[in-house]
């Protein structure tokens, strides 16, 4: 009986610290430290959140930069990829009616390489980034909508050299562009440049 009593005391003693006291110290210090990841890298519009950093969003509109397909819709409770392999024919097929979506959408030639990105899934499908690649296959098409002229739609390309992201601590990964973000600011800049006209 008296090894259960210390056994219980012992459980309880590392739930306190493991359980409690931890997580509220390292939730404390990241606050501190990292105030904007610690609160999920939330983006802000007119005072109002319009999404995370870290999450992808859908956009299907014309005057939009648009993100990678995703198997679960830019869901990420359901958060996944197709799990469709390498020799399925209907992931073959998906990938030539994405590209063909792609093309399309962006009013581009049919020999145009599309990035892969724009073609598979994301693993978690809910990735937030793209190539530099393809959003400057956007361009075109995001500044006619916008009906910019010559010189914003060279502001444009510079927004997205501006937007994109280096290699993680400058080798991890590829150069990237969060679309939130660079819908964000394509935004911010569509409404200066209508202000100032």
């Amino acid at each position: 009986m008296k090894s259960l009593l210390i056994a219980l005391k012992i459980f309880a003693l590392f739930t306190v610290i493991t359980g409690i006291v931890y997580p509220l110290l390292i939730t404390g210090i990241t606050r501190v430290t990292f105030p904007q990841k610690a609160n999920g890298s939330m983006l802000m519009k007119d005072n109002k959140i319009v999404g995370s950093e870290l999450i992808a969003q859908h956009f299907d509109s014309v005057i939009y930069f648009t993100g990678r397909p995703s198997a679960t819709s830019d869901n990420p409770l359901p958060s996944g990829g197709s799990n469709l392999g390498p020799t399925s024919e209907k992931l073959k097929l998906l990938v030539e009616e994405r590209k063909q979506q792609f093309i399309d959408f962006n009013q581009l030639d049919s020999s145009t390489e599309v990035p892969s990105e724009m073609l598979f899934a994301s693993a978690s499908g809910s990735d937030p980034h793209i190539s530099p690649q393809a959003a400057l296959l956007q361009v075109e098409r995001v500044a006619n909508s916008r009906g910019l002229d010559v010189t914003q739609k060279q502001q444009l390309r510079q927004l997205v050299e501006k937007t994109t992201e280096d290699r993680q601590f400058g080798l991890l990964g590829e150069k990237r562009i969060n679309v939130l973000v660079l819908n964000r600011e394509t935004d911010l800049l569509f409404t200066k440049n209508q202000t100032t006209n």
